[in-house]
């Protein structure tokens, strides 16, 4: 699945780096302690998180993230909105928990990529 056919599915909102939007998912990683994330999350991997503030972008870029959720109806910092941009890596907004949509996601066949 493409970033812009999730979006899509999940009427999100894009909210930065519309230009990454036809990056490949492959697979999922939810948590807001950074330190986890950055040992953890998978390359290409869709980010759930309710953090807004501007390491999360240079979390995901570390990472080779394909986008990141920001979920519970959460806005980011307007400087995160400008470097999510300039990496061109699409920073999405979802108005219910991250449990939920990585529920929706897990049915539709998107599971935890393997760590390499």
């Amino acid at each position: 699945m493409r970033v812009n056919e999730f979006v899509e599915f999940f009427n999100l909102k894009v909210i930065a780096g519309e230009q990454g939007l036809d990056r490949e998912i492959r697979g999922g990683y939810c948590g807001d302690l950074l330190s986890d994330v950055m040992a953890n999350a998978p390359v290409g991997c869709i980010w759930l998180t309710i953090q807004g503030h501007l390491n999360i972008v240079a979390v995901a870029v570390l990472r080779e993230m394909a986008a990141i959720v920001i979920t519970g109806g959460r806005e980011p910092d307007e400087e995160t909105v400008q470097k999510a941009d300039q990496e061109h890596l699409p920073l999405l907004k979802w108005p219910h928990s991250a449990f939920d949509l990585a529920g929706r996601l897990y049915v539709l066949g998107v599971g935890a990529a393997p760590t390499p």
